[in-house]
């Protein structure tokens, strides 16, 4: 028995994108325009070793009956009808909107399974959105951008666990396995080594970037010279280092903002900071001879905010005479300079001479599983409970915030959500004392963090304190 999907959703948040990327092909037409698909459309999904049907429909849309959007709607129903799973897609970055509330409404009095989907999860720009949809009441939201791609392991993740529910068919344990995250029993990440880890490699002009890489790789891939600004694309190039492949993306160096005034240039840097929008480590190469510059920091911090994980590669460390007092300074400002990234890797190389070359990627390696960690609810509340006894928030115009529950809600970057009565009036400091806590005590150094503030109560909570604010 094969297993049927469909793809449901109001217009234009990507539902034939999704669909043209599980089919591997360009099937259905995929346009700005909202209203493109009309009727529902089947075929061959594979995510790795799973197949399935999978259906494309039209958007829901509001309409009488005898319009072309009520028989368009029609069509949707018929889809969710026939299949035995509905992947309900939403754009994060537009946010939820009342046809989104109206159609969940709509799909949860079908009585069929649903799981919610979060498209264009990409970067932080669909963070908000994300979180707010949790409000649909499908649980916890699988963010994926079916335009490139991100995402695939966790919509693995569920249909597969749909089908094993649910008493359909193994599929064929012969075909390649996909990139999957599982977590062990101490709230550690278990990542499989089938796909390759996504690292770019950025810095300033000049830095040593593409000689890094060429260094990896053997040859002279990459043009390299004394000049600063060679490289313009972001070029990709697979690699293998200790039976883990990885995808090494080498980046024009990103100057300051002012400074960038050609169009080329310009191009050049939006396809850097793309690089590094979709990676998963981002080795930042420093000059060691002229480290923490302001456009370094900057460029530590747009990484940050980006969420992905960091290494700091000091480069031409072959120049530095007293190595072991330099490292040892130029942690501690690290620890002044980048605190958002507390405990980062700093890796002394030398791409010119092949030196520290398998310490970065053993850093880059330990730093990715850390970017990958879950903590279970449990030790989380466990935790919270301790620090709230011993340092509570502090009181506001006379009223003490009740800080009532915490839960992590994603991965990459670990983003935690912490229930309280009122997380407008809570002090940064206190949010900030919370983030500081998590990371020390659930060893979680080096990587961005998340904590999220939100008014709600403990869903564990038999009643005691509910309505209480």
């Amino acid at each position: 028995m094969t297993l049927k999907v469909a793809i449901i959703g109001r217009p234009n948040v990507g539902k034939s994108t999704l669909f043209n990327r599980l089919v591997g092909k360009r099937l259905a037409l995929v346009d700005d325009r909202p209203g493109v698909t009309r009727d529902r459309r089947e075929g061959d999904a594979r995510i790795g070793r799973l197949s399935f049907t999978i259906i494309d429909t039209a958007g829901l849309e509001q309409g009488d009956p005898d319009t072309l959007e009520g028989r368009m709607r029609a069509q949707t129903e018929e889809a969710i009808e026939d299949a035995d799973l509905s992947l309900f897609l939403v754009d994060v970055r537009s946010g939820i909107t009342p046809l989104d509330q109206h159609f969940a409404d709509l799909l949860r009095k079908s009585g069929k399974p649903v799981s919610l989907i979060a498209n264009k999860a990409e970067g932080r720009l669909g963070e908000s959105g994300y979180y707010e949809a949790f409000s649909l009441g499908f649980g916890e939201p699988v963010p994926i951008s079916a335009e490139h791609g991100e995402g695939m392991a966790d919509l693995y993740d569920v249909i597969t666990d749909f089908k094993a529910e649910h008493g359909f068919a193994d599929d064929d344990p012969e075909a390649i396995a996909i990139h999957n995250v599982t977590v062990t029993e101490d709230g550690a990440a278990d990542v499989d080594l089938t796909r390759p880890m996504q690292v770019a490699v950025v810095g300033r002009p000049n830095a040593g970037k593409s000689t890094l890489i060429n260094q990896l790789l053997g040859e002279d891939r990459l043009l390299t010279g004394p000049e600063a600004g060679l490289t313009r694309d972001s070029i990709a190039v697979d690699w293998q280092w200790n039976g883990r492949m990885f995808k090494l993306f080498d980046t024009a160096g990103l100057r300051k903002k002012a400074r960038v005034q050609e169009k080329l240039e310009k191009l050049s840097v939006a396809d850097a900071l793309r690089a590094i929008r979709f990676a998963e480590v981002v080795i930042v190469t420093l000059d060691a001879t002229i480290p923490f510059e302001k456009r370094d920091l900057q460029i530590v911090d747009l990484v940050e905010k980006e969420g992905r994980a960091v290494v700091i590669a000091l480069n031409k460390w072959d120049l530095i005479e007293d190595r072991g007092a330099t490292l040892k300074e130029l942690r501690l400002e690290a620890e002044r300079l980048l605190p958002q990234v507390r405990g980062v890797p700093m890796i002394p190389i030398s791409g010119l001479n092949n030196q520290g070359l398998d310490k970065l990627f053993k850093a880059v390696t330990s730093v990715h599983e850390t970017w990958n960690a879950r903590i279970s609810t449990a030790r989380l509340n466990k935790w919270l409970s301790h620090v709230v006894d011993h340092h509570p928030p502090p009181a506001i115009a006379g009223r003490r915030v009740k800080i009532r529950y915490m839960t992590q809600a994603k991965t990459r970057p670990p983003t935690f959500v912490v229930f309280c009565s009122r997380p407008d009036a809570l002090a940064e400091s206190y949010r900030r004392y919370l983030l500081n806590g998590i990371r020390e005590t659930f060893k979680l150094s080096g990587i961005p963090l998340r904590v999220i503030m939100r008014k709600g109560d403990n869903p564990y909570d038999t009643g005691r304190d509910k309505g209480r604010s």
